[in-house]
């Protein structure tokens, strides 16, 4: 077992992580601002670039748990470098689409590269590099390097557009993915697993975890995360920019440059991501503390009565910054407290493949939520109804946390 003490939080394992997770994030939150210019230049329906964003994500579920695999059977390392390729290549690919087939089939790749370089992978080296005592706190600061990233990924991507085309966007993207491959001699974790843990095969773990009710229950809850996380992050700038009363020109947002709706719409996809540097490690700080099946039903219920309460009032500049605050602090919450949660009934062993299938669930809901908002605004002309959808889940998911046994499966040699 790992012999880390306390005061070993801050190790170069988790900085080198929380790097990677820092671009990777800055770059996927970004493809919302994308929406309007693209469908712009080629006269698309809203629902076609949503669904490029769609299967972005869908991928990125469905990639998760193999690079977490991969990762587990030829080193983490490995699965990073074959990541952080696949996203450039993606990206370095789309800037050359010009319909929207192209880029369904290209954001393929994208999502891949987002699980190489993701949460499944990333997660599971910090919490074998952490010690019992700092695993929960490390995988919240992980988490919250995330959203660190989200903070400037969005306003950086409208920056760049008032210059730059879309396309030069994306291979400047492209570039910057690469750039993480230069943490990668820090990451060296081991393998924190006892002796029948390390015995049991791949194949028995999940065998078991999918006979386990709270591995199922935990599966179906993070769906609606998915659900509203890739909601919002697609949309949520459009949403802003054509419903949100107007900015006062005269007001505190204009004088420091935000003074039209776009611009907030941007400012706050970043706003979301800099109040859940505070919400993910507070969570993490909280789940060694507290019961996290309890944590995760209050984190969604807080999301459902937040989001019911934005759409039943007006829009207003001031309302979307508030919303942007207060599900910032929920945003991601919920990651360090799910993979926390996978590893205390599971172990360290196979926790990037176990968690990257919760993880899937995850991204069928945000695949969901990303084309559904597209489709709908197409239909109805506003998203209304996808935000009662995601109230919907967010219900679900809080009620569907609290039957879970939060107590260790105990292990059997294969």
């Amino acid at each position: 077992m790992t012999t880390a003490r306390k005061s070993d939080l801050f190790t170069p394992v988790l900085i080198a992580g929380c790097a990677i997770l820092m671009v990777n994030f800055a770059i996927r939150a970004s493809f919302g601002v994308f929406q309007i210019p693209i469908a712009a230049e080629f006269g698309w329906m809203r629902a076609d670039f949503s669904m490029a964003i769609a299967i972005q994500n869908l991928a990125w579920g469905v990639g998760q748990p193999i690079f977490g695999a991969l990762a587990e059977r030829f080193g983490d390392r490995r699965a990073i470098i074959a990541g952080a390729i696949l996203y450039a290549l993606g990206l370095v690919l789309s800037s050359m689409a010009v319909t929207p087939g192209q880029h369904w089939l290209l954001e393929i790749l994208v999502g891949f590269g987002i699980a190489g370089t993701g949460f499944g992978v990333i997660l599971a080296i910090v919490g074998r590099a952490s010690s019992d005592e700092n695993r929960s706190l490390a995988l919240g600061i992980a988490t919250a390097a995330g959203s660190a990233g989200q903070v400037f990924g969005a306003p950086t991507a409208e920056f760049l557009l008032q210059s730059y085309s879309w396309q030069t966007v994306f291979l400047i993207f492209a570039v910057l993915i690469l750039s993480v491959l230069f943490a990668l001699p820090f990451l060296r974790a081991p393998i924190t697993a006892g002796k029948v843990e390390l015995q049991e095969s791949l194949g028995h773990v999940l065998v078991r975890a999918f006979k386990d009710p709270s591995y199922i229950m935990i599966f179906l809850g993070f769906f609606s995360c998915g659900y509203q996380l890739g909601f919002i992050t697609a949309h949520f700038p459009a949403f802003v920019t054509e419903m949100c009363g107007p900015i006062n020109q005269a007001g505190y947002l204009a004088a420091i440059g935000i003074s039209s709706t776009s611009a907030l719409g941007a400012i706050a996809i970043s706003v979301i991501g800099l109040a859940n540097i505070a919400g993910a490690i507070y969570a993490g700080w909280l789940g060694k503390r507290y019961s996290k099946k309890n944590l995760l039903a209050a984190i969604y219920a807080g999301r459902t009565v937040t989001a019911a309460a934005f759409i039943l009032l007006p829009m207003t500049p001031a309302s979307v910054l508030v919303f942007s605050l207060v599900m910032g602090s929920l945003w991601l919450a919920t990651v360090p407290l799910t993979s926390g949660l996978v590893a205390h009934l599971y172990g360290l062993r196979y926790m990037g493949t176990l968690y990257g299938l919760v993880f899937f669930s995850h991204q069928l809901g945000s695949f969901l939520g990303v084309w559904l908002g597209g489709k709908m605004y197409d239909l109805t002309g506003d998203y209304t109804l996808v935000w009662w959808l995601g109230i919907g889940v967010g219900a679900f998911s809080a009620l569907v946390h609290l039957p879970i046994k939060e107590r260790r499966v105990e292990l059997v040699a294969a």
